[in-house]
């Protein structure tokens, strides 16, 4: 189901929280699936995560949390150091993050409060738990979110870029996933798939609808200010 362009009012820091500039984010396509009248999910894009006023945005990390390409660069890049920094201490503190595990730090220059770092599977083959360890993604970034009194968190498509899992596979268990934690969550109301590109956006769409008629849930499209 696509919804029509549609404009986002989004925060954005470059310098500091008290001055936040106001831009406009558009989306070419966006989707609610609805839980009860104020527990949803928002399918959005294309788009850029780091851009998002959320209370927190998810990061796909690697296991070292020392940065790295895609999502999880561009986070770091537009966060600043202080997110790196806080990485750095909790690898200190406790060891390299396992995949399907999740942790917070400051967001930096973001808009976001939080980032919530999240290991995803490596895809080979589905026959190795990746399902699952996927879908842990989801429920501990939801956790972790509970923990600190959120109300809003933005995913990406979590390992679907260099470590190869299938977009619409991976749509199928992040779509489920998260309808299932946030329908458990003390505190987290709203989550926002925010994704990178097209394709990408059909596939969680897709998900969402096929969720929706499994459930007899609503999924209708979006409008927000």
């Amino acid at each position: 189901m696509q919804g029509p362009a549609t404009s986002f009012t989004v925060a954005v820091s470059p310098a500091c929280r008290s001055s936040r500039e106001i831009v406009m984010a558009t989306y070419a396509e966006t989707s609610r699936l609805l839980l009860t009248p104020h527990r949803f999910i928002v399918i959005a894009g294309p788009g850029d995560i780091t851009r998002e006023s959320t209370d927190a945005i998810v990061n796909a990390a690697n296991s070292s949390l020392m940065g790295g390409g895609g999502v999880d660069g561009a986070i770091h890049r537009a966060g600043g150091p202080a997110i790196l920094q806080a990485c750095e201490a909790i690898v200190a503190r406790q060891g390299r993050l396992p995949a399907g595990k999740a942790v917070a730090t400051t967001a930096g220059r973001l808009a976001a409060k939080y980032v919530i770092h999240t290991v995803g599977p490596i895809w080979s083959g589905g026959d190795s738990d990746e399902p699952a360890t996927l879908a842990s993604c989801h429920t501990e970034s939801i956790r972790v979110a509970d923990e600190l009194l959120l109300h809003t968190i933005a995913f990406p498509a979590i390992s679907t870029g260099v470590y190869g899992y299938p977009v619409k596979l991976a749509a199928e268990v992040a779509i489920a996933a998260a309808a299932e934690a946030l329908a458990l969550a003390a505190t987290v109301r709203e989550i926002k798939f925010v994704l990178f590109d097209s394709y990408t956006v059909r596939q969680f769409m897709q998900a969402a609808k096929s969720y929706a008629d499994s459930k007899s849930l609503i999924l209708d499209s979006y409008h927000a200010s």
